[in-house]
């Protein structure tokens, strides 16, 4: 019988020639064969002879081959995260690369590559089920076929892991055979392909108004234009915005798999209306949110200083790529209510009115509105077709100036951005669905449908966007509970206060994940949305993750883009053997990559003199002679380095942006002409490229 569901047990054997893949639990299924050193994939009916049994995994991740080998990256350890549906969730914890070859030798880059990959593995927080689609919201999920295995169902942007499992998914859909010759459909390896969903889980089983629930918060990274927060803005040309996260609010009632049951559906309910009788049927609720970047071709350029600079093209170069952005949404969630967050003064205005401009083009008769009071001459500024003629037309475009209305701790007044959607939502309405007792394959009877979604942006969609997400999921949850009879009118969700710091709780980790995915630290305003309010120790913890994401951002956030690119197919690596041209090699000129170090001697000499106890014979002048050399050069060195920003950025060595190339060899140029140091630079790698991205010619990009 055909599985349609990935294996929740595989057991590892291993021998010279090869690797083998077999499930104990179900002994009548397929074998499947990683031959060695080719990589090539097969299925085996039989048992396999003179392979030792190594190890038992909770999944294969996929295969990747990298400069010398190809690796097999198994799920060692696994951590359930609660029921969801009946359904286990859970979280790669460990994984482990299984080698083809066996190296005598390392091979730097080889070596770079995997540490790479390990440290992304480690640190990114990763999910996946054997027989819940995690990619899929629930009412794309009652929309999906339940015949086809788990990974065809699987939503195309969250599924991380696609491009690593695209040698298991070539044989599963007989793309291609071990020999590289297309063949027959292999549905016997359908069971070893495991989706597995980059972002936010959590399940929390809790009670509001003495009405026990399951309350579940999922936040699914795309795949596409993935990257970090300086590295990777705006939109590419095949439509996929940067740091575009889907995040789902699930509330489950009368789920008879949790720790908590017995709602009898809101007294009464008929085909979802107060009126009937469902009994005891458990029910879902969902509410989906999206938050992704402005969808023009913009970006901030590091130099080192803590404000990057501002590039934004033309509008008019990026229409097709919105288009294509824009049709999917549509596609996929309806209307889309498009909430801009960021200032509309000082440098953000630019980005602000790209945006509106661009939404002027796609939709037919516009009609605006601005509304203003005596802290902003624009509050809400709004901009939407007068007629749908189009599909463009169900685009809604609502500002808010968030820094200017909340500002002075009136976070209230982020009611006034609520208060103008209220409308909106009510007409986007949310999934509802109910169980179908004599149903075999666990699907809901859908009652309610999702018609629009809320598309949140500030300028990293972080902190602003969480904040205004966490207001809009929790006016629907009041909606949604007061529909079902759990609440009464005028009542609402915060009242419960130990549900509403669980709820609080949730959401601040939810930023926070979102957060360190792109910037590399925790979110911002996280005391706000964890309490309510803002507190000195929120705005202290604030200040030192601005600082931090500062110090990442210049001097970290290179490898882990490198690793990005490297997991998702954005880069492949050079497999010629006779390449010796190292990738990650600094080819800066000896004396730039010296600067930072004789700032760094500076400071030293400096700080040892000034604690140097001399009697009073002893003459002082040298001393301070020598301290006053060390501070010249020490002040020199840090002007240097303040200048000539690009030179010092921590940029990713495999697919540099064009930007970062072309800066920095117009720095250098100016290096060249620097009359302290300019004649002495070339000096010191007489016959080589100053260029430290100059092996950018050598990366290639795979669209999936």
């Amino acid at each position: 019988m055909r599985s349609l569901i990935p294996f929740r047990d595989i057991n590892v054997h291993a021998s010279a020639s090869h690797y083998a893949f077999t499930s104990p639990s179900s002994p009548s299924a397929q074998t499947l064969v990683v031959e060695r050193p080719s990589g090539d994939l097969r299925l085996d009916d039989g048992a396999l002879l003179g392979a030792k049994r190594v190890s038992s995994i909770a999944g294969i991740l996929g295969m990747i081959k990298l400069r010398l080998d190809k690796y097999i990256i198994v799920i060692n350890k696994a951590q359930p995260m609660g029921r969801l549906k009946g359904h286990m969730l859970y979280r790669v914890i460990s994984t482990e690369f299984l080698p083809l070859r066996e190296r005598a030798l390392h091979d730097p880059d080889e070596d770079t590559y995997l540490n790479l990959l390990k440290t992304l593995l480690k640190t990114g927080p990763m999910y996946f089920s054997y027989s819940f689609d995690v990619t899929n919201s629930f009412q794309r999920q009652a929309q999906s076929d339940p015949s086809q295995p788990l990974w065809k169902r699987a939503d195309d942007r969250f599924f991380w892991n696609k491009f690593i499992q695209s040698d298991l998914i070539d044989l599963a859909s007989g793309a291609a055979s071990g020999s590289g010759l297309r063949g027959g459909q292999q549905i016997g390896a359908d069971p070893f392909i495991l989706p597995v969903m980059f972002g936010m889980l959590r399940i929390a089983q809790t009670r509001i108004k003495a009405t026990p629930l399951t309350f579940t918060l999922i936040t699914r990274r795309s795949r596409h234009r993935a990257g970090t927060r300086y590295l990777v803005r705006g939109i590419d040309d095949q439509g996929h915005v940067a740091n575009f996260n889907e995040t789902e609010q699930i509330v489950i009632l009368n789920d008879e798999t949790g720790d908590l049951g017995g709602f009898a559906g809101g007294h009464g309910m008929q085909n979802g209306k107060v009126g009937g009788n469902e009994g005891y049927d458990a029910q879902v609720m969902s509410y989906v949110q999206t938050r992704g970047s402005v969808p023009v071709f913009w970006s901030e350029i590091n130099t080192l200083h803590y404000t990057p600079k501002l590039h934004v093209r033309g509008v008019e170069s990026a229409v097709e790529a919105a288009r294509q952005h824009f049709n999917e949404q549509i596609k996929l969630y309806g209307d889309n209510y498009l909430v801009n967050l960021v200032n509309q003064k000082g440098r953000e205005d630019r980005v602000k009115q790209a945006y509106e401009k661009m939404v002027l083009i796609l939709i037919s008769d516009p009609d605006q509105a601005t509304q203003a009071d005596y802290v902003t001459d624009e509050k809400i500024h709004i901009v939407e077709a007068s007629q749908k003629n189009q599909k463009y037309d169900k685009l809604h475009y609502v500002y808010f100036d968030f820094h200017n209305e909340t500002k002075g701790l009136q976070w209230h007044r982020a009611q006034l951005l609520l208060d103008q959607l209220k409308q909106g939502l009510v007409n986007g309405q949310y999934f509802r669905g109910m169980d179908m007792p004599a149903d075999t394959q666990g699907r809901l009877e859908v009652r309610n449908q999702q018609t629009a979604v809320v598309r949140t942006n500030c300028m990293d969609c972080l902190d602003r966007t969480n904040v205004v997400q966490t207001m809009i999921a929790r006016w629907t949850l009041t909606r949604q509970l007061i529909d079902v009879g759990v609440m009464k009118q005028g009542e609402s969700a915060d009242d419960d206060k130990a549900f509403e710091s669980l709820y609080r709780n949730i959401w601040a980790d939810n930023a926070d994940v979102v957060s360190k995915s792109y910037s590399g630290t925790g979110a911002l305003k996280t005391d706000f949305t964890r309490t309510g309010q803002r507190t000195m120790a929120g705005a202290l913890q604030d200040l030192n993750n601005s600082i931090t994401r500062y110090v990442k951002n210049n001097f970290g956030d290179g490898p882990r883009q490198d690793a990005f690119d490297l997991f998702l197919g954005a880069y492949l690596p050079s497999t010629s053997i006779t390449d010796s041209n190292l990738i990650f090699k600094d080819r800066r000129p000896i004396l730039i990559q010296a600067i930072p170090y004789l700032l760094a001697a500076s400071f030293f000499f400096i700080t040892v003199t000034s604690m140097t106890r001399t009697s009073p014979e002893t003459t002082i002048w040298p001393l301070r002679l020598f301290a006053l050399l060390w501070m010249v050069v020490g002040s020199w060195c840090a002007h240097f380095i303040w200048t000539h920003g690009m030179l010092y950025v921590n940029w990713p060595k495999l697919n540099t942006p064009r930007w970062a190339q072309e800066g920095y060899h117009e720095t250098m140029g100016s290096v060249l002409q620097n009359k302290v140091i300019g004649n002495f630079v070339l000096g010191h790698e007489r016959g080589s490229s100053v260029g430290r991205v100059g092996h950018m010619e050598e990366g290639k990009k795979r669209i999936q």
